[in-house]
């Protein structure tokens, strides 16, 4: 768990944000600071790095995801349907936040720490494996029939969660995550799960 952040740090990353929507370029802390009109030194009393404060957009990314896929995981007894959920709350967010969608799809981390884009990776590691354990547990207590395998349900699942998000990315916000969702999750429902959802 991150430690409660101040407001003026909230702001820093709230505009970092909103930069990293705006600018298709590498994002500086000079730029930043004038952006919210201070110095850099004035970030650097919130933050010691740049690093610093990307990894604490990333842990924004992972706390409010996962805290929501708690509550799916809670409120829905459905195999199916909490990988339809669970993407679908991932794509929405993504949708809804277009900055921190080129954090998930490691376009604004180019040229920036390594360790980033391990983060950004370990989040989708973390995603993937819920998903599996979902439908492992699902294969024995819902005798849901999985094919051709969950391993590679789960890679298809993921494929088009990062392919969607990519596509957001590269169309620079106009094709939105969530066009056609419904239906593409239809089509793959139907061929790892025999029924569409």
């Amino acid at each position: 768990m991150v430690a409660k952040r101040s407001a003026r740090s909230q702001d820093i990353l709230q505009a970092l944000a909103l930069m990293l929507e705006s600018s298709r370029g590498r994002i500086t802390t000079a730029a930043l600071a004038a952006e919210l009109k201070c110095s850099e030194a004035a970030l650097y009393r919130h933050f010691p790095s740049k690093t610093r404060m990307f990894e604490s957009l990333i842990a924004f990314i992972e706390e409010t995801i996962f805290a929501r896929v708690n509550g799916i995981l809670n409120d829905e007894p459905d195999a199916i349907n909490q990988c339809y959920r669970i993407i679908s709350l991932t794509l929405a967010f993504a949708e809804k936040n277009p900055g921190i969608s080129r954090l998930l799809n490691g376009d604004a981390l180019a040229g920036e720490n390594e360790r980033l884009q391990q983060r950004v990776a370990q989040l989708f590691n973390r995603l993937e494996t819920q998903l599996k354990q979902i439908l492992r547990e699902a294969e024995l207590s819902q005798q849901l029939d999985i094919k051709p395998s969950i391993t590679i349900a789960v890679d298809l699942m993921m494929s088009l969660l990062e392919g969607k998000i990519s596509q957001f990315v590269r169309s620079d916000f106009k094709q939105t995550p969530t066009t056609h969702w419904q239906q593409q999750w239809s089509a793959l429902s139907e061929t790892i799960f025999g029924r569409a959802r």
